[in-house]
């Protein structure tokens, strides 16, 4: 029995030393706000068909095998923050997440994430792709200067003309380039008079379009007043002119010119109801980021426009008045950075950094670039064939700002989109719609670090 037992260890020792043993796979789970034929499409091909392939034979070359899924999510950025929000809170979810930048703050505060080398260990602060980061845009993805993630790109935003609408108006659109809101509001009256059942304006607001609104919309327009959301020390400014000259913006837009499709800012599918009126025509005049033009209105997209390189083109959003923007500018912009981070309770967080930083390689950001062109966040990654990014980015970065990197932005953010509504829909005129914004946000980060003018 002894014999027959020790024959036994024997052979399983001589199995576990084999060479040829097949060790288990790691397997990595990926997810982001993207679908193959939906939205971000670019995106979720780029880590299907480039990124998966490259990285797991990578690996294989390194003797590990690695089997990485790709989870594609179809629904709106603040469905997903609240499934990873969860899937956190509980140590479950993929491995690694795409992310908004502005809400690692609040993750951070609430204990959902960790920074990246805290996860992954001290071999991320050697990674060569730093050296690439600008680092303006490496705070993206940072908090108190720690990188939780790591940006894809940076963007910044723009007043997007159907040149075509404007021309059926009387207006010429290759020339037109407004110096003030009064420009913008004359040409929206002309285009609505030539057409009354258009929408010629589109700014967004609403709670329904989330965070789109507080920064296509709210933003563009109270940096023209000079101001922004804090002020130069970090207190949230919470009573102002500002404030109430966008507020006033928005009644004149939506409430007593109609202008702008009210009813869409207070639909569940708001959005991409505004995104229809542009492609059809309906609306001449719409504020987003570079995306919309990189992803939403590209050939093959839901919301393609016909022709769209010549019925299509941009302008600068104008100050208030010229020279009254923040910083004295006479034109305003904002910018933002979406990217991934790794999930502090992943149980292969070596393999996920491996991962993550793999994907923000030279090599791979430039993969991407042939399937959607955008600013990418390394130096090194250029801009391909791509006249609008090239010109967009050269013109406008230099005047852009960014969200204030705090942890309670997140939920002020909630109350400038509720502040919005509440003027849009008719319900508080802008005075009564700022003194519940002041109540609000004292109630959240406290009356001494508010501010009012």
């Amino acid at each position: 029995m002894r014999t027959i037992i020790s024959s036994l260890l024997f052979g399983m020792s001589a199995m576990i030393a084999s060479p040829t043993t097949v060790l288990a796979a790691t397997d990595l789970n990926i997810t982001c706000r993207c679908v193959i034929g939906g939205v971000n499409s670019g995106m979720a091909e780029w880590i299907q068909d480039k990124v998966i392939p490259a990285f797991t034979e990578k690996m294989k070359a390194n003797g590990k095998e690695v089997v990485v899924k790709l989870t594609q999510f179809g629904g709106e950025d603040e469905q997903l923050a609240q499934q990873l929000a969860l899937d956190f809170s509980t140590q479950s979810g993929p491995d690694v997440a795409n992310f908004d930048g502005f809400l690692i703050p609040s993750f951070v505060q609430g204990g959902l994430l960790k920074s990246l080398d805290e996860v992954a260990g001290a071999e991320v602060n050697n990674w060569e792709g730093w050296s690439h980061i600008p680092e303006g845009l490496k705070a993206l993805m940072s908090y108190q200067g720690k990188p939780y993630g790591i940006a894809l790109s940076t963007d910044a935003r723009m007043i997007f003309v159907r040149k075509d609408v404007f021309n059926k108006a009387g207006l010429d659109a290759d020339n037109w380039q407004p110096k003030s809101w009064d420009e913008i509001l004359d040409a929206a009256k002309k285009i609505k008079e030539a057409d009354p059942s258009s929408f010629p304006l589109q700014i967004n607001a609403g709670v329904s379009m989330g965070e789109a609104t507080a920064m296509q919309g709210y933003w563009m327009a109270l940096l023209g007043t000079g101001e922004q959301v804090t002020d130069d020390s970090g207190k949230y400014i919470v009573s102002s002119q500002g404030i109430l000259d966008t507020l006033k913006l928005y009644k004149t837009i939506y409430v007593d010119e109609k202008l702008g499709d009210q009813r869409a800012q207070l639909l569940a599918d708001g959005r991409n109801r505004t995104f229809a009126n542009f492609r059809d025509g309906k609306t001449a005049m719409l504020i987003e980021s570079d995306w919309f033009y990189r992803s939403v209105t590209k050939p093959g997209a839901e919301f393609a426009v016909a022709d769209r390189d010549n019925v299509m083109a941009w302008k600068k959003m104008p100050s208030i008045q010229p020279g009254k923007g923040l910083r004295g500018q006479d034109f305003v912009t904002v910018s933002g950075g979406t990217g991934f981070v790794i999930n502090p309770h992943s149980d292969t967080p070596k393999e996920a950094w491996e991962l993550l930083s793999f994907m923000n390689s030279k090599d791979q950001l430039t993969a991407f670039q042939e399937i959607q062109p955008a600013i990418r966040i390394r130096d090194d990654v250029a801009i391909p064939n791509s006249p609008f990014l090239t010109e967009t980015a050269k013109t406008l970065l230099p005047i852009t700002t960014a969200r204030p990197n705090d942890g309670n932005y997140n939920k002020v953010s909630t109350e400038i989109q509720r502040m919005t509504e509440s003027v849009v829909s008719g319900e508080l005129s802008p005075e009564n719609a700022m003194e519940q914004y002041k109540a609000a946000v004292i109630a959240i980060v406290g009356e001494e670090n508010t501010v009012s003018h």
